[in-house]
């Protein structure tokens, strides 16, 4: 595993750190007028979820680990637990649902997603930026309506409440951006 200074952690980066695997959530360079920069670092626990701040000075190692990332379809889910296969070796996976958080309504069936493994340990998992979904609800078409940024309410076939343009109705399939889980365009 390769080594990098203090300095050189950035966001996204995952450490080996007091005998667990880190990803570092944001990092803040700090020049104080007394006394060396060093960098103050949020952590994340990638096995817990649990959080820890820690400060990194310039001279301090750390040791940096390369995750593997494998594109695994989604099969099913049961008893809380998604099962997962790899297209490559039809070997199948389970991963607990509370993995993909709040973007777990935008998982759908055959879905290919990003699993990340450290050694042969599933640690995280990645949907598509973008997906398609059904709206099942919303206001109907208003002619004339034309305001910029005005936006209304919908809900889509997988439960989730999203703010769509106003020409967009009922029944229309379109396009969400899973990471700010917003309407991106119609599909």
């Amino acid at each position: 595993m390769p080594k990098i200074n203090g300095n050189e952690i950035r966001p996204g980066n995952v450490l080996e750190h007091n005998g667990g695997l880190w990803a570092a959530v944001k990092v803040d360079h700090v020049k104080p007028g007394k006394g060396g920069a060093f960098a103050q670092v949020e952590l994340r626990n990638l096995r817990n979820g649990s959080k820890l701040n820690e400060r990194f000075r310039s001279a301090d190692k750390v040791e940096r680990v390369r995750l593997e990332q494998k594109d695994m379809q989604f099969l099913y889910e049961a008893d809380g637990m998604l099962s997962f296969m790899d297209t490559e070796t039809f070997e199948q996976v389970e991963l607990p649902a509370e993995i993909l958080g709040e973007r777990r309504p935008f998982l759908q069936d055959g879905m290919t997603i990003v699993v990340e493994f450290h050694e042969a340990e599933a640690l995280n998992a990645s949907l598509p930026q973008k997906v398609t979904c059904q709206v099942t609800e919303t206001e109907p078409v208003v002619k004339g309506q034309t305001a910029a940024n005005s936006f209304k309410p919908a809900i889509l076939d997988n439960g989730v409440k999203v703010m769509v343009p106003p020409f967009v109705g009922q029944d229309e399939m379109i396009v969400v951006n899973t990471e700010t889980m917003e309407y991106s365009e119609r599909a």
